[in-house]
Formats: structure tokens, sequence, C-alpha cells
């Protein structure tokens, strides 16, 4: 059946929140400044010269130290629980320090301070002395979900573990994007049971992609390539809009199904040539017999963005195939497979649909499937044999966290079946 004539339903809703991710007590934080320690109070997270400690009075602060110099930080707004406090929180992802505390079964952010101008918290010297105090701690988890992709092989089929298929997300920080990161997860296509796997993140060596040091860049693809894996992601770790958000290229033969992961990675140059474009984001790869096929994002200011598609005989040889420039509002551009057949799928905000194109970007139809908040990106697995009708797994823009996290800390993963 063409995925043209499906009709989706939703089937399923997944938020899973952890400030630790679960199990990782022990300490070892892989060289990424995302961390978080949770317990009663005080908690300390330090390194080298940092100290930031989370305390609760009757309402929460956050103290930092720094080369000989302290401050204290208290929201004069947000410090204060709306209940009973039976947890405190501190969390350190990328730049920003939240303390939070946990209230009627969720975490809510209470206070916050930015680091930048104070210590470079993204320096590997720095992050090799990471250690906490205070209670159970370990590498940052999540608030929320976005960004789902599909897992693949080189030639877009789904890289599956038995029967379970792989996903990578961008895990929502308490703020905005440059408080996220990647993350593996694995979805059963019967049950729809969602589990964490793997944690990456992206060095880079400064220059064109951004500001050296590592980096919770997010907004990923993971592919399997002749005993490789290929990571295509977009700076948005550092986000600036004086500075262009590029896509960036990581290889590895690690195992980046489990654990946390630091990957080298470098700028993959994608053509814009005809467009005005400030940035490039969302990636997607796929090698056909012709050669290679990337899908991405280009904005002409922020945020103002549409798709295009890109080919080439190889990653670092790519020309323009088309681009969608009617678009104001539209990412997550992806390439589907079904049969012989090969479509370019999108999400327009907009127009709350989820547009389909042909190789030249040209617009074919739509899926028929409901459209939830933000801009939800269309993740589509066909049906291995045994299973039901195609999944679409995808998010919506449920905030998670209290007023102070702001935009960013989305969403809750939506799957839908065909019917």
């Amino acid at each position: 059946m063409s995925l043209l004539d499906d009709r989706f339903e939703v089937v399923a809703r997944h938020r899973p929140v952890d400030l630790v991710v679960p199990g990782d007590h022990a300490g070892d934080y892989s060289g990424a400044p995302y961390v978080a320690v949770t317990g009663d109070g005080p908690l300390t997270i330090a390194a080298g010269d940092l100290e930031l400690t989370a305390w609760y009075d009757g309402g929460a602060g956050l103290t930092v130290a720094t080369a000989g110099r302290r401050t204290e930080h208290r929201s004069r707004r947000h410090h204060r629980a709306a209940g009973p406090v039976d947890g405190l929180g501190l969390a350190l992802t990328g730049s920003q320090a939240t303390v939070l505390t946990h209230e009627a079964g969720q975490w809510v952010a209470r206070g916050r301070v930015d680091l930048e101008g104070r210590v470079d918290v993204r320096d590997e010297a720095l992050l090799a002395d990471l250690r906490t105090d205070g209670g159970p701690a370990g590498g940052f988890g999540q608030l929320g979900l976005r960004d789902v992709r599909l897992v693949t092989h080189a030639d877009g089929s789904p890289y599956r573990l038995g029967r379970l298929v792989l996903l990578t997300a961008t895990s929502a920080g308490p703020g905005f994007f440059a408080t996220a990161h990647t993350s593996v997860w694995s979805l059963d296509p019967d049950s729809l049971d969602l589990a964490h796997r793997a944690d990456l993140f992206f060095r880079r060596p400064g220059g064109p992609g951004g500001a050296p040091g590592v980096h919770g860049d997010h907004a990923t693809h993971l592919v399997r390539d002749q005993g490789r894996w290929l990571v295509a992601t977009s700076s948005w770790g550092d986000f600036d809009r004086r500075r262009p958000v590029r896509v960036l290229l990581a290889e590895s033969s690690g195992d980046l199904l489990t654990g946390r992961h630091v990957l080298d990675a470098r700028v993959l140059p994608l053509p814009t040539d005809g467009l005005t474009s400030v940035g490039v984001w969302d990636p997607h790869l796929v090698r056909t017999d012709e050669g290679w096929l990337v899908g991405y994002v280009s904005a002409r200011r922020y945020f103002s963005f549409h798709p295009v598609l890109a080919g080439g005989p190889s990653l670092d040889e790519l020309g323009l195939l088309g681009a969608d420039r009617t678009r104001r509002s539209c990412e997550g551009t992806t390439l589907h497979r079904v049969g012989a057949e090969w479509r370019v799928l999108a999400s327009d905000r907009r127009r709350a649909e989820y547009p389909v194109y042909d190789l030249a970007l040209t617009r074919v139809g739509r899926l028929a499937a409901p459209y939830p908040s933000n801009i939800p990106w269309p993740t589509v697995v066909e049906p291995d044999g045994e299973s039901g009708g195609r999944l679409l797994v995808t998010f919506d823009g449920t905030p998670y966290g209290g007023p102070l996290t702001g935009y960013g800390t989305h969403g809750d993963l939506v799957v839908m079946r065909a019917r």
C-alpha cells in the first residue's frame, strides 16, 4: 500500500523524565558537561576551580564558586515551591547550572545560572575532574524528547536489534537548545515499550563548526555503514544567532548503542547554492546505487526555514537537488523508501501537515496523520512482516519543569499506527 493511502492514529505516548540516567550512578561522566545529582541537599557538582552547590531552605538557591570568586543566586519569582518538597536536584547541562525541586511527583526548575564568561565547562581538562556530592549522581538524562529519527543502515532500512527498532532523539534539558543533547532509544513495535540505551556528545575543533570543546549537539541521524557508525548532527550545542548552525559529521567503530560517548566531529559541507541561508540543520543520510542523498533544512533567517535535498558521489561532493522555498516553518527533512520508490518527508508547522515530496522536492501529497504541537518530525517505520501496519513516531511541544525552563523542554514521544 502506498504511504499516502495510510491513515494514522495515535496509539501510545511516552514521557521519560530522569535527571540522572537510571543505572548511571558510578560517577563516570565520560568527559561530557551534562551531569546531575539528586538528594535532600545540599548538592554539589565540582570540576577544577568550579564548584556548584544547590540548597533549599524554604526556597531554592545556587552557589557558584570559580577561581576565587563566589556568588549566591536565588530566583526572585520562582525559588519557592508550590507545595511540599521531597527532593532536590542539581543539573549541569552545557554552560547552564539548574537547581530543581521534586514536588507533586514532578521536577520543577527553581533557579538557574549561565556560566558563560566565568568558566569554560566544555574544556576537557576541566571535565576530566568532574565530581559530585550529596546523593545519587551520573549523566544527565532528559526532561522530554524531540527530533526523533530512526537509526538506519546506509540504505535507509531500519537498524534493528531483533524485533526492536532504534531511535535517536534530542534529550531536552532544563532550558533552551544548548541544554539538550543526543540520546539513543529502543522501541518495541508490538508492545510500543520505549527504553533508553545511550547518550552521544560531540568534540569540536573550533572554527566554522562553532566553539571548540565537548558539546551536546543534537537533531541527529545515526547510520550504520560498512562496519562503522556515521553520526550526522546539528551544532545546536552552543547556539547563538550570531553563529550559524552547521551540520557536523562524526565516525566511530565503537558500540554507540550503549553507554555515553564523546565523538570527534567535523563540519559536513552542505550546498546552499542560490539559497539565502544563515544556517543548516536536521541531517538525514541515505546511500543509493548512485551515491549519497542528504536531506536537511536551510534557514533564510532565524527562524524561517525550509526543506532541502542534496546528492552526490560522496558526502563531501554534494550538489543541490531541490528545495521547497515556499515553506517558512518546515523541518525534519527525512528520506523514506517504500519498495523501490523514494520519498522525502517533512513537517510544516504553519500548515499543520506532513508534506511528502519526490527527489526533486516537488510536493506529491501529505501524510494522513494527526499533527501534534510544535514541529513534529515524521519518522515512518515499515512493518517487518509480523507486526501490524506502519508506525509513525514523532513528538509534541508539551513543556516540562515549570515556567522558569522556558522553550526547549518538549516533548512527549507520540507513536501512531496506520489503520
